[in-house]
């Protein structure tokens, strides 16, 4: 799969990122920068460090290639779970960095924990997102089974926060749960219509179960979600359970998720 997503998120020409990286030492006073590449686990960026102060995404035409084949896929899962496409595509690159700027800046504004931003703009054709570097987090997966369990909760009671606020994440995963110095922390928003919020926030509300049901059983997970949601939340939320598991970046037991949700509503 890290290497499926490598092909599918292709290679921007190093030359390229030297120029991102000149510009942005150019930009923040530095004669020069020390660049740090990171692995991470996504289809729609090149993640890079600078000088352990900002956490930078470089966007190619190619990301934003394949975060329009997503959009039209996730879209399509919509329709087939019996609701309307909520998901949103950008038509560059430049503005799929602009989005992600904006949704963090309205989680931080809402009191969601989430990096700081810094800007986006745009460098020889590519976005580039500049947030602020946590070096010291984890990812909620990262954590032991009791830690998970603790911080379960927690991880709805945020996801409700950005629902009551007129919001919602779209792409809520482990590795889209950031620990720092034992806080809840959210990042990779994606975009959502406006006009279907309610579907997206059952959306949300499955992707939150979904993610966290292998870290801490099914039971554990509905339990948590009860936190914050009620029994009819679930239910709706329950209708997205299949459509969620098909998505290549989440594997869990559906069936188990929707038996403890009946139970809840029986």
């Amino acid at each position: 799969m890290v290497q499926f997503r490598q092909l599918v998120r292709g290679r921007v020409d190093w030359s390229r990122l030297e120029t991102v990286a000149r510009e942005l030492a150019e930009r923040y006073g530095r004669e020069e920068v020390h660049v740090r590449f990171l692995e991470a686990d996504n289809w729609l960026s090149t993640p890079m460090v600078i000088d352990d102060e900002w956490f930078v995404k470089v966007v190619s035409r190619q990301n934003s290639l394949v975060h329009a084949f997503i959009t039209t896929g996730r879209n399509l899962g919509a329709i087939s779970s019996g609701t309307e496409g909520f998901f949103e595509h950008f038509g560059t690159p430049y503005q799929m960095a602009e989005h992600d700027l904006e949704a963090t800046r309205r989680m931080r504004e809402i009191g969601v924990n989430a990096p700081e931003p810094v800007e986006a703009l745009e460098i020889d054709g590519l976005g580039v997102l500049v947030l602020e570097y946590l070096p010291d987090f984890r990812s909620l997966d990262d954590l032991d089974r009791e830690r998970e369990a603790e911080l379960a909760p927690e991880v709805f009671h945020t996801l409700r926060r950005l629902h009551d606020n007129g919001l919602a994440h779209g792409d809520l995963r482990a590795e889209n749960v950031l620990i720092v110095d034992g806080a809840v922390y959210f990042i990779d928003a994606t975009n959502v219509n406006a006009d279907a919020q309610t579907d997206a926030r059952s959306y949300d509300l499955a992707c939150g179960l979904g993610a966290l049901e292998p870290l801490i059983g099914g039971r554990a997970a509905v339990e948590a979600a009860l936190a914050a949601y009620d029994e009819v939340e679930l239910l709706a939320a329950r209708e997205f359970l299949d459509f969620v598991n098909i998505r290549p970046d989440h594997d869990f037991d559906a069936a188990a998720v929707k038996g403890e949700i009946e139970k809840r509503a029986s």
